[in-house]
């Protein structure tokens, strides 16, 4: 088995390579390109887009699970079933979310690169431990996880683009020196490109081969595995194809034809920064997506978009909920939405992945915990639609700022309005006053006593 995966593990290896110099390098160009004025206007429209999709796919993976009740039913299901021991999700909401905002601004950005920062926990007693009278408290500590911190590189990038920007002649060398290394890591990305295919079989085939007792898995859990994949074909399919028309008038599936490669890359890796790369290239190549905005735009939106984790999470929330015959009240279902967006959108700076960010939403809302194992089952299933409906929100977003800024720049052009040309007086003729006439006077024999004249030749 190690054997027949290799091949797609050689294509994980080399799209990771290049994660870091294509964001560090592409949000430096791509910020120090954009005048002040225009860079906040396309960040303030980025966000409000990434936050209203991600909220709506909240809406959907609640109002889903509560219409086809994956949970009810299965309450005799065990994690003992399908293989699997528990899970233990011992970190604090509160500490989850502190630790986004750490990882925001990195103590060390050459740690950042391959580390992030995460709360741990130390426990300690205190009392008379000879009269049996104990007391045991968690002390929050700060430790250090493996993984790169792309939140806190993606947030220096921005504001180094910025600052270069600022600097005006005297940062042009600089910003020339960010664009030769971002078009030189792009010359890298096609050639990595020519591999995908084959990475791509060898990935999904292990995946497949891999499979146990899949009988068991999609009956304990196929109404889950369901309704996830449901809500990421409404949302992918309908709602942000929607969004996309009406911000711009434009065919939606013909601008997604083009992102075959980036969608098939998605679904094999089930990674929104693994699939950057090629989303890159191809919203360039075939879409005509200004660089400016790609460049800028995407690799944000890899970091914080999270559309598709979003619905999973919240169906899980509400399924962990069923399978333990709890009912959940308006307010429990708000925090849900909430978190859910909030959680989603800082998923890539929280170690761990879904299955931490699933465990903020519990802890939030004061569930249990202890059946997050079964997220794992079929987390290989769920995650590839879910990475596929994360780049698609991208891609789009890439192209409704497109359209914007092509419109805005529009505005900007003054257009000619309608010339009156009336006649002057002793005017000189148009043959007079051409450009492309010259004027000179040759000697022509003098006949019956009359003087030189003047002719003109067309040049």
């Amino acid at each position: 088995m190690t054997y027949f995966a290799f091949p797609g593990e050689m294509l994980l290896r080399m799209l990771k390579m290049i994660i870091l110099p294509l964001v560090v390098c592409s949000l430096i160009s791509g910020a120090a390109s954009l005048d002040t004025r225009s860079l906040g206007k396309l960040g303030g429209i980025a966000v409000s887009y990434f936050l209203a999709t991600t909220l709506i796919a909240s809406a959907i993976g609640v109002a889903l699970a509560f219409i086809i009740k994956p949970g009810v039913g299965a309450g005799a299901l065990n994690t003992n079933d399908l293989g699997l021991g528990p899970v233990t999700a011992s970190k604090e909401t509160t500490d989850s979310f502190l630790d986004l905002a750490r990882n925001l601004f990195p103590s060390n950005l050459v740690a950042a690169a391959f580390r992030s920062y995460a709360t741990d926990y130390k426990i300690i007693s205190t009392g008379n431990t000879t009269h049996g009278n104990v007391t045991y408290q968690r002390i929050p500590v700060g430790t250090d996880t493996d993984g790169m911190n792309i939140l806190g590189l993606v947030l220096f990038a921005m504001v180094f683009g910025v600052a270069l920007r600022k600097l005006g002649p005297e940062g042009e060398e600089l910003i020339r020196f960010f664009n030769s290394f971002n078009e030189a890591t792009m010359v890298l990305v096609s050639w990595i490109m020519w591999y995908v295919p084959i990475g791509i079989m060898f990935l999904v085939g292990s995946k497949i081969v891999e499979m146990d007792d899949v009988v068991l898995l999609v009956t304990s859990l196929g109404k889950y595995i369901f309704a996830s994949i449901l809500g990421h074909a409404i949302h992918g399919g309908i709602v942000l194809p929607l969004i996309y028309f009406g911000l711009t008038r434009k065919n939606p599936f013909s601008f997604l034809s083009g992102l075959i490669t980036p969608f098939t890359t998605a679904f094999a890796t089930c990674s929104s920064s693994a699939t950057l790369p090629s989303m890159i290239k191809c919203i360039e190549e075939n879409n005509g997506v200004d660089k400016r905005i790609s460049r800028f735009i995407l690799p944000i939106g890899a970091t914080v978009n999270m559309d598709g984790a979003a619905i999973f999470q919240c169906i899980a929330a509400v399924f962990i909920a069923q399978l333990n015959n709890i009912e959940l009240n308006a307010g429990q279902i708000f925090t849900i939405l909430v978190t859910a967006t909030a959680s989603s959108v800082g998923a890539a700076g929280i170690p761990a992945g879904g299955i931490i960010t699933i465990a903020i939403i519990l802890e939030a809302i004061g569930l249990p915990t202890n059946d997050l194992s079964l997220m794992l089952a079929v987390d290989w299933i769920v995650d590839r639609t879910t990475t596929v409906v994360n780049v698609e929100g991208d891609a789009l977003g890439a192209g409704i700022l497109h359209f914007i800024n092509q419109r805005e720049s529009r505005k900007d052009v003054p257009e000619l309005g309608e010339v009156r040309v009336e006649a002057v007086p002793n005017s000189k003729s148009e043959e007079e006053t051409s450009p492309l006439v010259s004027h000179h006077s040759v000697p022509i024999p003098a006949a019956d006593g009359a003087k030189q004249g003047s002719s003109e030749s067309a040049l």
